[in-house]
């Protein structure tokens, strides 16, 4: 069973956060500080809501986005990410649970079960993910699986609720397993993927402290969601 962390636990590891930025308890990774708190992600002082409307962040039940494309040594990625119509219980917080496979060269590498819920103001917050990993059909571990209420871990922000650009925030609160961070870079730039044309969008450089300050670009649209993910491009939604 979960369970809740305390008011003064949280309030202690939101203030590191606040403070200290994306420093990673890992070490080795170098990410701008954050300037935007996660305050409003904390489960014991906030409401949240199952109903995600979020225009770059829209989770309706039976959504699915799929995304293709190819790395630099030209394996065939694939992602296809779904809306289930299953909830979570996690840090005392109802959430709606979105499934994301990953393949490459059209193996499974990866299943996760994320946990998303909606604040008052319309932020998505992120509250963790059970992870699968897989290797010739096989599960053989669950790196980066991780759950705000637990080891102090708190649940961090996926999309806000007014992005601007040079926003940044912490995605992931997870010390020492999953920290990712995300700096707005970009509103308005259009882009041409396999599924169409978009020019409402929403570009992020998502900055990993613990694989030394790895960047990954994200590109979303309003009223769809993610269209790119690094090198992999909307193909169908």
């Amino acid at each position: 069973m979960l369970k809740k962390v305390s008011v003064s636990v949280l309030t202690l590891a939101l203030s590191f956060l606040i403070i200290g930025g994306c420093s990673s308890s890992g070490g080795g990774g170098s990410c701008p500080e954050t300037n935007i708190s996660i305050t409003v992600c904390d489960p014991d002082t906030g409401t949240f809501s199952l109903i995600i409307d979020n225009g770059f962040f829209p989770l309706v039940v039976g959504d699915e986005l799929v995304l293709e494309g190819e790395d630099d040594e030209g394996t065939f990625l694939e992602v296809i990410i779904t809306v289930l119509d299953e909830t979570e219980v996690v840090a005392g917080v109802t959430t709606r649970v979105v499934e994301e496979a990953e393949f490459e060269d059209g193996e499974v590498v990866e299943i996760s079960r994320n946990f998303y819920a909606q604040a008052q103001d319309g932020t998505v917050c992120y509250f963790g993910e059970d992870v699968d990993d897989f290797e010739d059909g096989m599960i053989v571990g669950h790196e980066g699986q991780w759950r705000a209420g637990e080891n102090g871990n708190l649940p961090g922000i996926i999309m806000l609720a007014d992005p601007q650009v040079g926003d940044i925030y912490a995605q992931e609160a997870a010390p020492g397993i999953a920290e990712d961070q995300a700096e707005v870079v970009a509103l308005g730039e259009t882009i041409e993927v396999p599924a169409g044309t978009f020019s409402d969008t929403l570009t992020t450089l998502d900055c990993n402290p613990m694989e030394n300050g790895a960047i990954d670009e994200k590109v979303y649209v309003d009223e769809i969601g993610l269209a790119i993910d690094e090198d992999a491009e909307l193909v169908s939604f």
